[in-house]
């Protein structure tokens, strides 16, 4: 009986976990395509700003390719924040 039952927690457990894992990957994905359209409209003055941007697009990009889906999203987030404080930044 306590083989049972255990068993039937490990399987619910796996079952209910396989999404989480889906939608991450779904969560990277739209990340990487938003960013990626804020990285064609960023200005060409944008400088050191820029290059940290698309540095943490492509160690995104290389995060989903290795399939670690939650770095990719964390570091893809970090470069639409920077993206969108340079977008709102004055042209000098």
């Amino acid at each position: 009986m306590k083989r049972t039952t255990l068993a039937g927690l490990f399987i619910s457990a796996a079952m209910l976990a396989s999404p989480a894992f889906a939608a991450d990957n779904n969560l990277c994905t739209s990340k990487l395509q938003e960013l990626k359209g804020k990285v064609n409209a960023l200005p060409a003055t944008s400088g050191s700003t820029a290059m940290e941007i698309k540095r943490l697009m492509s160690s995104a990009e290389a995060s989903q390719a290795s399939g670690d889906d939650t770095k990719c999203v964390t570091e893809a987030t970090q470069a639409l924040a920077l993206a969108d404080k340079q977008s709102n930044q004055p042209n000098p």
